[in-house]
């Protein structure tokens, strides 16, 4: 396991008051982003302290509707410590969960909505279906973010109206696809799983025009045999 105090200064940012979009993911050596449909096939407990650290400096957690489904996630609550942590220094006791959905196919009572110790934010657009925009209203902030089609600028708009500025998103691999063509992503942090998965998994973008950008190392950390990569856009800091 890692020094807790070491990877907090390895992964703070150099100003909290910057916006900054920091994406995290796992992949096996071959590419495959998930095993048998799920990320957490590929990780471990190193992985999983880094993962656990990146929500900890956050603000808000922004995930993809179908990543929600997928994973099962439950309500965005950290536990006592990293809460004390946090309060300790300035921040919320736990970050805001923000779920990107058009179609709004989200239960509202899900334990992630009726859980939440922070009311959650749904970034939608104005198309989705106005009956499960009313029924979501009375568990989340639903936000329209587009006309037809949920818009980065305008998630960035809506995150940092409410004083979120350290996000961390958390996939699908639709959403970084969206996020990568918009020109969006300042920071991936990607854990690269030492074993070759095969079979029709897919990477961890999907999606979105065919485009390239280039990123610059920021650290190697090593755990075994596995490797978490953090990687950012020129000039940007790597460390606070």
């Amino acid at each position: 396991m890692f020094d807790p105090d070491e990877l907090i200064r390895r992964y703070a940012v150099a100003d909290r008051a910057d916006w900054h979009l920091r994406v995290n993911f796992i992949a096996s050596l071959d590419g495959a982003a998930t095993h048998a449909g799920l990320s957490g096939g590929l990780n471990n407990a190193d992985d999983k302290q880094v993962f656990d650290t990146l929500r900890m400096l956050s603000d808000v957690v922004l995930v993809g509707a179908g990543t929600i489904r997928a994973e099962g996630y439950g309500a965005m609550r950290l536990d006592d410590e990293v809460a004390a942590w946090r309060l300790a220094h300035g921040l919320p006791a736990h970050p805001v969960l923000a779920v990107v959905s058009s179609r709004l196919d989200l239960a509202p009572q899900s334990p992630m909505f009726t859980e939440a110790p922070v009311r959650p934010l749904v970034l939608t657009d104005e198309a989705s279906p106005a009956a499960a925009r009313l029924a979501l209203a009375g568990v989340a902030d639903v936000v329209p973010c587009g006309d037809h089609a949920v818009e980065v600028g305008l998630v960035r708009a809506a995150l940092e109206r409410r004083g979120l500025f350290q996000v961390l998103c958390e996939g699908g691999p639709q959403l970084l696809g969206t996020l990568v063509e918009a020109d969006a992503v300042d920071e991936l942090c990607l854990t690269l799983s030492p074993v070759l998965e095969g079979g029709a998994a897919g990477r961890i973008t999907a999606g979105g025009a065919q485009t390239t950008r280039r990123m610059r190392l920021g650290h190697v950390l090593t755990a075994g045999d596995m490797l978490m990569l953090r990687y950012l856009r020129d000039g940007r800091s790597s460390a606070a």
